[in-house]
């Protein structure tokens, strides 16, 4: 049995959650390890509807053992707000099925105060397109060792200190920027008001999973956002500011890189974006709103509406290049259902010259013109499909040219955002 990490491996939004969600019934152990609330998955158990931005997938399944990595920095008042909803909807979460890192970051209301300032202040063509939830500024704080952990609550004297500290940063930038300014006392008082409720799911997470090693316990590792929103790897500067390649599996979440396993790309069958930067595959005419409306593209965190286009094949094989992808799991073949002929972006135009990869540069990243290969449409449905025989040949011939092109095999296939609507070619943690 291999232990499991989801990562998406495009721009996010790829369908993490349906595929998470069918995957966490098979393990014990689930860890959410990078980013913050500014990401969402959405999962549909039983006709119920779970709308979750920090609390990991298996929260939903009952037996399992939902884990908050070091990597992610937590809002400590939207994470308290997200369990007070889940439980209203019926679900049970304690101590007990609820572990966080007593060394991950937290984000403070002036880190929302800081993204969005410094947002309102960039030119137009420079915005980032942050949802100004404070995730950035949060691990501006981490990199620059000024950063408040979950730890930091459970020391009065120490925590009064960091604040401090971390105001003295803020503050001066706030008001050069015209914004408000917090006083020390302000956001002390706060977190104490929430301290209590959060350190009682605190603990050394890297022991945790040491013990599931240990155990023989199933893990499976959960990312946020994806591949081309890494800050390393994606199109920077439009980007997370936190790593999204499976490498962050162990990082995020203390253990050694041999403890991740079979790596499992979440790729949608088209394209999708939320926010500036590059997308040269974006199609702003009727095929982007065709995708954009059957494909239901809206933001689980933000409600925004998403940038549609054809499947990239350049970026998705960069993806499982940077990411070891060992098979992804192909999501929303439905949604292409209908039309007359498909775009697969085969490769960029720069300059006159063909290239086969994404480059790094941000002009090259804006200029990059692509090439297209178009394969015949299906006019049968897909959706609900659970075997291969229920989908039309052009869909398969489809599916298997994806394959060839990305260089990774599909191992699962989603053809509805039910659960058991899924195909399944090679389970992950038999791999």
């Amino acid at each position: 049995m291999a232990n499991v990490a989801v990562i998406g491996s495009q721009w996010g939004d790829e369908g993490k959650g349906k595929i998470v969600d069918w995957l966490s019934s098979r393990a014990d152990v689930v860890v959410r390890f990078q980013g913050g609330h500014n990401a969402g998955h959405t999962l549909v158990i039983d006709g119920t509807e779970y709308k979750l931005h920090l609390l990991p997938s298996g929260i939903v399944r009952g037996g399992k053992l939902s884990i908050i990595g070091n990597g992610v920095v937590i809002d400590p008042w939207a994470l308290l707000q997200e369990i007070e909803t889940v439980r209203k909807q019926g679900l049970e979460i304690t101590p007990e099925n609820l572990m966080i890192a007593e060394n991950a970051t937290l984000i403070l209301p002036v880190h929302g105060a800081m993204d969005r300032a410094l947002e309102a202040a960039r030119n137009k063509g420079d915005k980032i397109g942050t949802t100004g939830r404070g995730i950035g500024p949060a691990y501006e704080d981490k990199a620059a060792r000024r950063g408040i952990r979950v730890c930091d609550l459970a020391d009065e004297d120490l925590l009064k200190q960091k604040i401090d500290n971390l105001l003295m940063h803020h503050n001066a930038l706030l008001a050069g920027l015209g914004a408000d300014l917090f006083e020390t006392e302000q956001v002390y008082d706060s977190l104490m008001q929430v301290s209590g409720s959060v350190l009682q799911y605190a603990g050394p997470v890297w022991k945790r999973l040491d013990e599931a090693r240990l155990n023989g316990e199933k893990v499976l590792f959960e990312g946020a956002q994806g591949v081309m929103l890494d800050v390393d790897h994606g199109t920077y500067p439009f980007v997370t500011s936190s790593n999204t390649v499976a490498a962050q599996a162990a990082t995020g979440s203390g253990v050694g890189p041999r403890s991740v396993g079979y790596v499992l790309g979440i790729t949608k069958a088209y394209t999708t974006r939320v926010g500036s930067g590059p997308f040269p595959t974006e199609q702003q005419n009727d095929i982007g709103e065709f995708l954009g409306q059957k494909g239901h593209e809206f933001g689980t965190t933000t409600g925004r509406k998403r940038r549609c286009g054809w499947f990239d094949a350049v970026m998705v094989r960069q993806a499982v290049k940077t990411s070891g992808i060992d098979g992804i799991a192909l999501t929303k073949l439905d949604v292409l259902d209908g039309l007359d002929e498909i775009k697969i972006c085969i490769g960029y135009k720069l300059d006159g010259v063909q290239v086969d990869y994404l480059p790094s540069s941000q002009r090259a990243q804006a200029e990059a013109v692509p090439v297209y290969e178009t394969v015949e449409g299906w006019k049968d449905s897909t959706f609900g499909a659970r075997s291969w025989a229920d989908l039309p040949a052009s869909a398969v011939k489809y599916v298997r040219h994806i394959e060839e092109l990305i260089g990774a095999p599909v191992a699962l296939l989603s053809t509805s955002p039910e659960r058991d609507d899924t195909i399944l070619m090679k389970d992950p943690f038999l791999e």
